[in-house]
Formats: structure tokens, C-alpha cells, sequence
């Protein structure tokens, strides 16, 4: 019976020590932005062409 109380002590402990792991990481900003990352290849070459066109000051008519 012992054991069955020691057990269930060292799950709680290692329980809390994930939920403090958690909350350190959400704390730290680890979970802040999780999408943009994944997709910011698709938009690169739109900032580049924004980003030269607003530094010359010429207007694009493309557009």
C-alpha cells in the first residue's frame, strides 16, 4: 500500500513540473506567434516590392 502512495506522490510532482514547464514557455512568449512563421515565405517577395517602392518614393502602377 506504500508504494501505491509513493507512486501517486512522484506523478504529482512530475504532473507540476510539466505544468511549470508550461507556464515558463507561455510566460517566455514561446507560444506568441505559431502561424505566421509557417507562412511568411508566401509573402516575402510582397514586402521586398513594398518596401522598394515606399524607400524611392515612386508609386507603383501596376497596381
Amino acid at each position: 500500500m506504500k508504494i501505491i502512495f509513493l507512486l501517486i506522490l512522484i506523478s504529482l510532482v512530475v504532473a507540476a513540473g510539466f505544468l511549470l514547464a508550461y507556464l515558463w514557455a507561455a510566460r517566455s512568449g514561446q507560444f506568441d506567434d505559431d502561424y505566421t512563421p509557417s507562412v511568411r515565405m508566401l509573402f516575402d517577395d510582397e514586402l521586398i516590392e513594398n518596401q522598394s517602392g515606399s524607400n524611392t518614393g515612386e508609386s507603383n502602377p501596376s497596381k
